[in-house]
């Protein structure tokens, strides 16, 4: 049996990994996202929407990609109009494209010819598009990497730097001058003197790529500090999946995207690959809204655990903040019914925390929101990689 200690090594060697694949296509794909941001920000200006789709694990990215763009998680930024087409694309896109619209495509690393066809139908009906990872589109991009998590997480980098970047767009256009407002601590050294574009998208390119190493440097970090608390959550879980239990996994905004998307990968593994018994208390609509209508939005997690909670089972919290009343509720009432609490936190892990509501706590610590929840992911797929290779792999 692998120790706390061997894993600890498995861990940190994992996420450090990541940075040198992250180094290269940021490196290589930085002028191509400052231009990307500069036409998505034309889009908006003239009424445009974003619509995003995808197919299997990719659908999660669609639905980040929606809430991240109409509910900022940076304060004082605009909501943009955004869509996840996934539960219908092929159908939606014939529908309700514009020439106006900008249309992300997610996929896996070897692609979906699916996604692909509704990219076509986009292009032709006048829209920008994103082929995110694919080949024919405005803006393509190759797959990262083989490794569809490792593929996934840069993914999921590469439209978090357009959210951040195509703000600093609208700022330029609309002012007439270069005062970025909002953006000035995330884009110092972008203001003064009014600039042309060409220069605007040659610094946001830097920006970019500057971006990208404060999330290598973040995680290393993690590597360094947090990899004790992510083996001993990979023991903690895999024993109870041992003695049958199943993990339920919640968080809100795009730590709801998260716990969907964890979910997925721990029941959806190709063949010969492990399955773990997992389900996302984030992903029914109709049952989070009942609960929020009739009893409050913060019983919406813990309503669910009373139902569906055993002993056995594990509660796994997602936030970057730590103190959604919610996450707070449902990881006591776990607690409470004898369930293994593990938290996945930002921040210095809030309420959380302070109250000690997690068996184990792993704490990103970081105030930068995006930055967090694309280490957050790492640190999902690390565990969910290494609970594949320990469980009995099946067949069918």
């Amino acid at each position: 049996m692998t120790t706390v200690i061997d894993l600890r090594t498995i861990v940190a060697e994992r996420l450090v990994a990541r940075n040198a694949v992250s180094r290269m296509f940021f490196d290589r794909h930085a002028d191509l996202l400052a231009c990307a941001c500069e036409t998505m920000a034309d889009r908006f200006l003239k009424g445009g929407r974003l619509l995003a789709f995808g197919r299997g694990a990719a659908a999660w990215d669609a639905q980040r990609v929606a809430v991240e763009f109409v509910h900022p998680v940076i304060l004082g930024r605009r909501a943009l109009p955004a869509l996840d087409l996934s539960p219908m694309f092929e159908h939606a896109v014939k529908r309700l494209v514009r020439d106006v619209d900008v249309v992300m495509g997610f996929g896996g690393p070897a692609g979906n010819e699916a996604v692909a066809r509704a990219i076509q139908d986009a292009a032709a009906r006048g829209a920008c598009t994103f082929a995110l990872p694919g080949v024919a589109a405005d803006f393509a991009v190759d797959a990262p990497s083989i490794d569809p998590f490792v593929s996934q997480e840069l993914i999921e980098i590469l439209y978090h730097m357009l959210w951040e970047t195509v703000h600093v767009f609208f700022e330029h256009r609309e002012r007439g001058h270069h005062d970025i407002g909002a953006s000035a601590f995330l884009y110092p050294f972008l203001g003064g003197a009014k600039q042309d574009t060409s220069v605007v998208v040659a610094d946001v390119a830097s920006s970019i790529a500057a971006n990208a190493l404060a999330g290598e440097r973040l995680r290393n970090g993690v590597a360094r500090d947090q990899s004790e608390a992510i083996a001993r959550g990979i023991e903690a879980v895999l024993e109870r999946l041992d003695s049958g239990g199943a993990i339920l996994i919640f968080g809100n905004g795009g730590s709801a995207t998260d716990a969907n998307d964890w979910a997925y990968d721990c029941v959806s593994a190709p063949r010969g690959v492990a399955l773990i018994s997992a389900i996302s208390l984030s992903s029914d609509p109709a049952t989070i809204t009942a609960i929020s209508s009739d009893i409050g939005p913060e019983a919406i997690f813990m309503r669910q655990l009373i139902a569906a909670g055993r002993p056995e089972d594990v509660a796994i919290a997602i936030s970057t903040g730590g103190g959604s009343a919610n996450v707070v509720a449902a990881l006591a009432i776990a607690r409470k019914r004898g369930m293994l609490t593990l938290a996945l936190l930002g921040c210095d892990g809030g309420e959380v925390v302070r109250r000690a509501l997690a068996d184990i706590s792993i704490v990103v610590r970081s105030d930068d929101i995006l930055r967090i929840q694309e280490v957050q992911a790492s640190i999902y797929h690390v565990m969910t990689e290494v609970w594949r290779e320990c469980l009995p792999a099946h067949n069918a």
